[in-house]
Formats: C-alpha cells, structure tokens, sequence
C-alpha cells in the first residue's frame, strides 16, 4: 500500500495544477496517471486561455461573456471565480516561464474568440495547451512531487454509507500497466480526480484515445452524481477524415466559412449575423451542418475553413501548426488552399457534481477539469474557458484537499431529497444488468464498521476494494472466449454518433438506450485476450469500456429527459429554451445500479447582481 496526504488522478493540466497547490499548502502529494503527464491529452489544446488582462476589460465582462455563452445555465459563484481568479494565474504561468505569444510592445499577446465581447484570449501560438502542460510539469518536477506514472486507477476507496453525503474517499486501487500489480493507495486527506473528457463515447472526436471518462464513471458507482451530462460540445472545425481538431484561433484571426457555393453563410444564411464566424461553437457547428443537410456542403459532408487572405507571415507567425495538421491529415496547403471541415465531439460540459472548491458530495473526493461540473460552461462552453478552468479550480481543489479553508461553497451538492425527482420514460431499464455493482465496499458487521454495520475505517475500506478490484480482474482474465472490449465499444460509438450528436429527437435517443442497454448485457460476457500481467492494454481498455458506457448512458438519458433547446443540446421536439420549466440542473444518481434523474436549480446570484436568462443572439 501506498500513503500520501492528497492523491491526484490524472497529470494534464488540472491535476497537475491540484498537485502543486496542495504541495505549496505542505502536503505530502502524489500524482497517479495512466500516461506520462506530458502525453496528456490537455498538450492537444490549441486556442488560449481567456483573462481579462487589458485596459477596457474586466472579469464582470468575462463572467457575463461566460453566463450568455452557458445559455444561463452555469453557477455564478463559479463563472464569478473563473473570471476573477484567470488573470493572476495567467500571470503565474508567466513567472513560471509559460512562452506567450508577445506584441511588438511585450505584452501577451490576446485575440478574439468566439463569444467574447473583447479580444481577451491569451495563446502560445497555436499550442497553448502543449506550453502549459510543460510549464506546469517543470512546477511538478521542480517541487520534487512523486508521479505514479503509467498507473491506472481503476476504482475508488468509499465507505459504504447509505447516504453518499455520509460517505468518505479514503483512497484508490491502480493497476500498475508495467507489471500488473493491483495496489491500494491511501490518501490521508483527499483525493482529486483530473481525468479529463469522455471523448471515447464517439467515433468522430478530438479527443485522444485515453479520454475515457474514468472519473466521473467512478465516482458515479461510488455516489456522486453526474451533472448536466446531455451537453456535450461539437467544435464546429475538425478534420474529416480523423476529429483532429482545427483551432477557433483560425477565426479568431479572421478565418472564414465558406459552403459549397462559395457563400459566406455564417452571414449571408443569417445564422449570426452580427458576430459571424465567430459566434458560439454551438451556433456555428448547427449551421455547419444545416448547410451539408440541405445540400450545399462541399462533398456532401463539409464546408470549408479559409485563412489564405491572412497572408502566410501572420499564419506562419501564429497558427504555425495548423498548416502542418492540415498537409498530415488531408494533404491541404493552408496557405493555398482552403481546410475541409466538419463538427465533431470535443468537450463535455457536464461531468461529476462539484462545488466551486471542487469537492463532490462525498468527503475527501475531488473533481476538476473537464470531468467536473462546478457548473462554469452550463449548456455550452466558450472557447478560451477550458485551460482558465483547469488551472483556476485546480488549484482551488489542491488548496481545499491539503486543508486550506477557502470558505463556505455557495453551490450545494448531491442533496437529492432536497430537490425534484425526474420522471424519464425510457425504452429499456438503464444502469446494471444483473447483481448491483460493487463499486462501493460490501461493509459487514466488524469492529471496523459504525454502528449501522458500514464499513468507516479507513485502512478496512482501502483493504476491501483491493480484494474486490483483484477479483473483478481476476475475472474477466480467467474466461478464454466472450465478447471482446473492441466490439462493443465500436457498437457504442457508432450509436452515439449517429443519435446522440448535434442534432437529437426523442426516437434517436431511445434507440441510443437500446444500444447502450444491448452493449452493457454484452459487456457482461467481456473477456481479455491477452494473458499476459505486463502492459497488458487489452485489460485497461476492457475496464475503460465499462467507463464508457456508464457516461454514454449518463448522456443519453439527460438528453431524453431535458424537453428545450438550450446552449449544444438541440432537441427536434423542442425548438425553444424554457426557463420556466428547464432552467435546472440534470443530475444523475447511482442508486444501487439503477441511474435516478433529479433536478437542483441553477444558482444565478453572483457577488453583487443576479444574472437575468435573456435572448441569446450573436
């Protein structure tokens, strides 16, 4: 067993950020990671960091930038935060030595993205994220703080109370991917989970391969509820032929849209006539597609992205590797010829329910990053608010775990008798096929135990979900034919595409059910092929499968239950946001196996005013 004061699962940049917050606190941290933190997915991050930096800016633009882009879903106390804290930690990755883009006068260079009202996104050529996750990593090594790496945490340590808001994370079990090994880890004071997207649920997407949802998926079997998971970000540029994303710095630059008749339509077909090119993701990515579907794509599949009338110093000076995505990929000359492009899977909006300090309902458990939801994006993100959001709530999570009092969080969490129960007519029972899962220690009556019979301490509860995890890997190696983890995730992401994507209606989410319902029964015959103990990636993707079609099931259920058009989710039925009855929270239980829609209101008092939902036009 190992034992530290705070663990951090995942090493991009929230984790990284949490690790060396908690260090300056005096924690005894330590990072597990299934990859090297340099590999991690936040280095494929290209557009910037959004802070209010300049004279005629300040956070109360950006907080309402942020509260308009969310379609007045997202939790003023934590838009408040994002906004006020960027600047100062933008300057810190400064100090530590961050490569900023420079203006000829030295200051950051900042340029607009979509949504914003003022050019405030800070960017490192077209690679911030690749800059921030070595500069925070040079932090890592610099503080001596121990990395796991090449570890994957396949299950949380949680006492077994009925109640989640009773129950405590005393640690984890990780699989060493190099020897095999299952092993406890112990975390004295709290764990932080930063284990980014669940981009992996679909087919076409700019997520890595290692985006599978990990956190959020186990944290849910322990009891923390998923939030406002049907929203889900399509970043209207990506490459056809592999999801590899195109950044929004090319129309930050002045990038243009063209269709297939060489209209500019993002104006001329009246989608934003105001903001064009450069209004929310989720307006450009639904009138990319409305003009493939109504015949006037380029090949019936894409429209194009123009940037040659930038000139090729500006495009070479700044948006440098875009040209050399664009050859690699689909051997287009940027500053020839115009990029082919098409919406695709980028980011989850929703994730585990945290307050603004990043602590879920459970003690000592912790979420930030992308697998969070504190809410700062509520139904659509801006570009430029991702990278703020992990290095802000990183670092706020890493302070809180260590034991910093940061106050008392304004935005409540898992209180699910204290709010309305939703009613969802679905076509087949979700969650669990057969027994309940086992996430959650089985308890028993021990002197270790309280009063009620649950299992508290916590060298017992770390203790048990080891024995449980070796069994359940013990399993699937044993069987020698079944179902393999390949096919059922194929199955799972060609259904999602298809039905859960950026344009829904009620029948396609139903079938999505059907098919996830279908591949959790086959996933009850899975098996690992490969025998053997060492780098044994069959075995880790066969336990990220079962991750996955929890999330894709979260999704699909919040996007049958959510009957409005608000932000990315777009329902057939539905065309009109309905703050009188949607202007709520989605929130999604494990009760013993059996998912449990409920609703929390959206918090929208800020410090000094109340955010009031108005018309979102661009």
């Amino acid at each position: 067993m190992y034992e530290h004061d705070v663990l951090v699962v995942g090493a991009g940049g929230a984790g990284l950020r949490a690790a060396i917050a908690a260090h300056e606190e005096g924690a005894d941290v330590a990072m597990v990671t299934k990859l090297h933190p340099v590999r991690s997915h936040t280095g494929a991050a290209e557009g910037g960091i959004n802070a209010a930096l300049r004279d005629g800016d300040d956070w109360e633009l950006h907080a309402y930038d942020t509260m308009k882009g969310s379609d007045y879903l997202g939790d003023a106390p934590a838009i408040e935060t994002l906004a006020t804290d960027s600047p100062e930690e933008v300057v810190q990755l400064e100090h530590w030595g961050m490569p900023f883009s420079r203006e000829d006068d030295g200051r950051m260079s900042q340029r607009p993205f979509g949504g914003l009202s003022f050019p405030r996104t800070t960017y490192a050529g077209a690679e911030t994220g690749h800059h921030l996750l070595h500069t925070l990593y040079e932090q890592v090594v610099k503080r001596g703080i121990k990395v796991y790496d090449e570890w994957y945490v396949s299950r949380l340590a949680v006492t077994d109370h009925d109640r989640p808001e009773d129950r405590v994370c005393h640690g984890l079990v990780a699989i060493d991917i190099k020897s095999g090994d299952i092993e406890g880890f112990r975390a004295r004071n709290g764990v932080v989970l930063a284990t980014g997207g669940p981009g992996q649920v679909y087919d076409h997407t700019t997520n890595a391969v290692s985006c599978t949802g990990d956190g959020p998926a186990m944290a849910y079997r322990a009891g923390a509820p998923m939030e406002d998971m049907e929203f889900i970000q399509f970043h209207p540029t990506t490459l056809p032929s592999t999801g590899v994303l195109i950044s929004e710095g090319v129309r930050g630059e002045g990038g243009i849209l063209y269709n297939a008749l060489g209209e500019r339509f993002m104006f001329e077909r009246g989608y934003a006539n105001n903001d064009g090119e450069l209004a929310s993701r989720d307006v450009v990515s639904r009138a990319e597609l409305t003009e493939v579907n109504e015949g006037r794509g380029v090949n019936d599949e894409y429209v194009h992205l123009d940037m040659r009338h930038l000139g090729a110093d500006r495009i070479v000076d700044r948006l440098e590797n875009i040209l050399h995505l664009a050859a690699d990929f689909e051997g287009v000359d940027g500053l020839e010829e115009p990029m082919p492009v098409k919406p695709g899977q980028h980011y989850a909006m929703g994730g585990t329910e945290t307050d603004e300090h990043g602590e879920t309902c459970i003690s000592g458990l912790y979420a930030v990053g992308e697998c969070a939801c504190a809410s700062v994006h509520g139904a659509n993100r801006l570009g430029g608010n991702a990278l703020p959001e992990l290095i802000v709530f990183g670092k706020r999570a890493g302070q809180h775990a260590a034991g910093r009092d940061l106050g008392e969080a304004q935005i409540g969490t898992g209180q699910v008798g204290e709010y309305e129960i939703g009613e969802v007519e679905t076509p087949v029972t979700p969650g669990e096929v057969g027994s309940p899962d086992d996430v959650v220690a089985d308890g028993g009556e021990s002197a270790r135990t309280d009063g009620a019979g649950a299992l508290v301490e916590a060298g017992a509860v770390l203790e048990d979900a080891v024995e449980t995890e070796r069994a359940r890997v013990a399993h699937l190696m044993g069987r020698d034919e079944g179902v393999q983890q390949a096919e059922i995730r194929a199955m799972l992401q060609k259904s999602m595409t298809r039905y859960v994507n950026v344009f829904r209606n009620e029948e396609g989410l139903k079938q999505a059910l059907r098919d996830i319902r279908t591949a959790r029964e086959l996933y009850r015959d899975v098996y690992v092929d490969d025998p053997s103990r060492t780098f044994n990636t069959d075995l880790i993707q066969t336990i990220e499968t079962r991750n996955l079609i929890d999330t894709a099931e979260a999704i699909a259920l919040g996007a049958l239950a959510r009957e409005e058009f608000r932000g990315a989710h777009w329902r057939q039925e539905f065309q009109e946001r309905d703050d009188e009855n949607w202007l709520k929270h989605t929130l999604l239980s494990w009760n013993d196996g059996t998912p449990e829609v409920w609703y929390r209101p959206v918090h929208l008092e800020g410090r000094e005013k109340e955010y009031e939902p108005k018309i979102r036009s661009y």
